[in-house]
């Protein structure tokens, strides 16, 4: 009975670090092909930056520094072209905010048209309260 358990405690434990390992591997691999680095190691790193901020409209929960979709590998090339252009950060995220809209950014900013974005994670976290609290009390009330 013992053998048992201690084999069952290996293989738990051999889970548990395959999933860490799992996880830190998934968490550092970038999807950014050698030919799109650009020479200057500052420019790179500003390209870098700004392709963790925008979203890949494929795979929509992913940066498209992480992506490899071909539409992120295109996004990051027109970032980097705008870079060797000689535009600023701010309008490189404009040119992409007008063409592809606010959803493209990973941190919308709030105003108007995104408020709903931000605020209905509260208004549906305490509705969820209310729902839990009417339950227990109706619950209560059983008993």
């Amino acid at each position: 009975m013992t053998l048992k358990k201690e084999k069952l405690n290996k293989f738990f434990f051999l889970y548990i670090f395959l999933i860490f390992t799992g996880l830190i591997v998934s968490e550092n691999s970038y999807s950014v092909e050698p030919e799109e680095f650009l020479k200057d190691s500052k420019q790179e790193l500003r390209a870098r930056n700004i392709s963790k901020n925008i979203r890949c409209l494929v795979c929509q929960n992913q940066s498209i520094d992480e992506s490899s979709a071909p539409l992120a590998n295109d996004l990051r090339i027109i970032i980097r072209n705008k870079i060797t252009e000689g535009s600023t950060d701010e309008e490189i995220y404009k040119f992409l905010t007008n063409r592809y809209g606010d959803f493209i950014l990973l941190n919308p900013p709030f105003k108007r048209s995104t408020i709903l974005l931000w605020v209905l994670p509260f208004i549906l976290f305490f509705i969820g309260i209310f729902i839990l609290y009417w339950h227990n009390k109706n619950s209560k009330k059983k008993n």
